[in-house]
């Protein structure tokens, strides 16, 4: 057991997505592609008195971290680090459980893999209803196609062989609870066929095309971001509206040149993993 351990999870972009439910939380889940972001969340755990979950500095309420924390039997204290917009399709609840069964495994030594770890937090995300396949694709990183649903240890993976600049900027929020918890029909058609167009063609100029149909097709695309999204292919840009969040995406530098003043980061390449720790004095507390 350590005094503290530390993890980074990249945040995660979803371009498209299917929405497949079973009775066991870590089967549900969903097909489709994203991209993994070198900006995401770094999460410190050490063990406390009491459970407490603090996320930029102020306490938080992540049913995510608590489920986790629940099927670690642990009473550590959460802490949470992101430049990331918080409820804007970036993953962040995702990370934080991801993050939180990575350093809470390490900081009690709990012995379990990576894959079970991963698999507790994505169960957790499902039954708080926050997502559906951001554990696994941050866990994975890069350009992950998730070919089935459900935890690491029921899906299959594939990925876009490929990197590449990110830009970002969001307008708003979105809930994703609202969004996967109603009629998810229309939505799931839409999904199955962009990620039969990926798959036909793993590159990232076909992964901005088939999300940007599925975003139509799918009637989830408000009029800001389709604004958005065509002055950047004026600009002779590819963006594409992240789910699920009032969000445009591009890669290379197409909200740049289309005017705007975007977050920069890159395609993370590794996914989740732990940290070494800081000096103490470094810690965020």
């Amino acid at each position: 057991m350590t005094a503290v351990a530390r993890a980074f999870v990249p945040g995660h972009v979803t371009g498209f997505f299917t929405v497949d439910r079973d009775d066991d939380p870590t089967k549900t889940g969903s097909r489709g592609a994203g991209v993994a972001l070198s900006e995401g969340v770094t999460v410190t755990v050490r063990p406390a008195e009491e459970r407490e979950t603090v996320l930029n500095g102020e306490s938080a309420e992540i049913e995510a971290v608590e489920r986790v924390l629940d099927a670690l039997e642990a009473t550590v204290r959460v802490t949470g680090v992101t430049d990331l917009p918080v409820g804007s399709g970036f993953g962040v609840s995702g990370a934080m459980a991801l993050g939180a069964a990575l350093a809470t495994n390490d900081v009690l030594d709990r012995r379990l893999s990576t894959y079970e770890l991963a698999t507790i937090a994505h169960g957790a995300e499902v039954q708080a209803g926050t997502g559906l396949g951001d554990v696994v694709a941050q866990l994975h990183g890069g350009v992950p196609i998730r070919l089935e649903p459900g935890s690491p240890q029921h899906n299959k993976m594939d990925a876009v062989p490929a990197r590449s600049r990110v830009e970002f900027q969001t307008f708003g929020e979105r809930s994703t609870s609202e969004v996967i918890g109603g009629d998810t029909e229309a939505l799931t058609t839409a999904g199955e066929q962009a990620l039969s167009r990926l798959v036909r063609e793993p590159t990232l100029s076909t992964f901005v095309g088939a999300s940007r149909e599925f975003s139509r097709e799918a009637d989830l695309l408000s009029d800001r971001v389709y604004e958005v999204i065509t002055e950047v292919a004026e600009a002779d840009g590819e963006a594409l509206m992240g789910m699920l969040g009032d969000t445009v995406v591009a890669l290379g530098s197409g909200l740049t040149d289309a005017g705007y003043d975007p977050t920069v980061c890159r395609i993370d390449p590794t996914g989740a993993t732990l940290l070494d720790p800081p000096s103490d004095r470094a810690l965020p507390e």
